[in-house]
C-alpha cells in the first residue's frame, strides 16, 4: 500500500469526488450533462461520451489535489487513459488517490433493504485494480427500512466482501446507503451505526476500512465510528440532495467529509466554454471543500 497516499486520505483536508457513475446510471448523468441518447448510436460511443466527460472534469485546473483528496472511478474509467496516461495514474501524478467501483449493482428489496448484486470477477477485478495502481474501491448496498436482520445482511455482506479487498492491499469503502426519503431514518442509521461497531471491533490492527453513508439525520450520529482506530476517513454521499443542501448538513457534522458525485457536477454542461466548465467546477469544488474542512 502507498503510505503518503493512505495519510493524505486519513489526515487531509478536502473531499473525495464520485466520479463512478455505471453502465445503469450514464445515460442520466450524460443527458444532464447535456448530451442526449440521440448522441450516441450504442454502448461503446455512450462510455466514449462519458469518458470525455470524465477527462474533462479530471483535466479541468479546479480539480486540484489542494481540496480533492481522491477519486471513485469506475471500472472502464481505470481501464482508459487521460492525456497518455492511465486514469488512476493521471490522478496519482496531480496528487489526487484513485479508488475503483467493484460493486455490480443492488439486488431487488428484501427485508427492507437491497443487498448487492453477487461480484463474481472480483478476485480479477482487484487483481487488475492492483495493476494500474488503484489504492482503494468502493461498493454500494441500499436500506430503505429499519429493519433489524436487513441491515445486519447488509453490514455482513459489505465486510465480508471487505476482508477479501484488504487480502489485496487495497482499502475498502463500505457503503450502506440510507435512502434519504426513508420514513425511519434516523432509527436505520442507528442500527447501521451498532451493526459497523460489530464488525469493526473484530478487525485486526492492519485491517483499515473506509465508510461512505448518508449524512446522518441527528448531527454527529457517526462520531464513533469517525473515531473508530480501524476507520481511515468516514465520507458521506449527496444521496439526492441539492449542494446546498447537502453541504449544510455536511457543516453540521464534525469530521465528516464529502463524497459527493451529482452534488458535485451539477452545474457542469457538454456545452459550456472552458472558461464556463472551469468557473463552475471551481464553484463547487470550493463549495464542498468548505462544508468538508469548515464546521459549525
Amino acid at each position: 500500500m502507498n503510505t503518503t497516499q493512505f495519510d493524505k486520505i486519513k489526515n487531509g483536508n478536502g473531499f473525495i469526488a464520485a466520479l463512478d457513475q455505471s453502465g445503469g446510471s450514464t445515460p442520466k448523468a450524460l443527458a444532464d450533462y447535456g448530451v442526449p441518447e440521440d448522441a450516441y448510436s450504442n454502448e461503446d460511443e455512450m462510455f466514449d461520451r462519458v469518458h470525455q466527460m470524465r477527462t474533462r472534469i479530471i483535466t479541468s485546473p479546479a480539480f486540484d489535489s489542494e481540496k480533492i483528496l481522491g477519486t471513485i472511478l469506475f471500472e472502464q474509467t481505470m481501464d482508459r487513459e487521460i492525456e497518455g496516461k492511465y486514469t488512476a495514474d493521471y490522478l496519482a501524478d496531480k496528487d489526487i488517490v484513485p479508488f475503483l467501483k467493484v460493486d455490480k449493482g443492488l439486488a431487488e428489496k428484501e427485508n427492507g433493504v437491497q443487498m448487492m448484486k453477487p461480484i463474481h470477477d472480483l478476485d480479477e477485478t482487484l487483481r487488475r485494480a492492483n495493476e494500474r495502481n488503484i489504492f482503494g474501491t468502493k461498493m454500494r448496498s441500499v436500506i430503505h427500512e429499519s429493519n433489524q436482520s436487513g441491515i445486519e445482511a447488509v453490514v455482513d455482506q459489505q465486510f465480508e466482501i471487505a476482508k477479501r479487498i484488504l487480502d489485496y492491499d487495497l482499502v475498502p469503502i463500505i457503503e450502506p446507503e440510507v435512502n434519504i426519503k426513508s420514513e425511519d431514518k434516523e432509527k436505520s442509521e442507528e442500527i447501521l451505526k451498532n451493526e459497523i461497531l460489530k464488525h469493526l471491533n473484530n478487525l485486526s490492527k492492519d485491517e483499515n476500512v473506509m465508510l461512505k453513508l448518508s449524512i446522518p439525520t441527528k448531527a454527529n450520529a457517526f462520531k464513533e465510528l469517525i473515531e473508530h482506530p480501524r476507520v481511515v476517513r468516514v465520507v458521506a454521499l449527496s444521496g439526492g440532495y441539492s449542494r446546498e443542501e447537502a453541504n449544510e448538513k455536511l457543516k453540521e457534522n464534525e469530521g465528516l467529509i464529502a463524497s459527493f458525485s451529482r452534488a458535485l457536477i451539477a452545474d457542469l454542461n457538454a456545452n459550456q466554454s472552458d472558461e464556463e466548465f472551469n468557473n463552475s467546477m471551481k464553484h463547487a469544488v470550493d463549495k464542498i471543500y468548505d462544508a468538508s474542512v469548515n464546521k459549525r
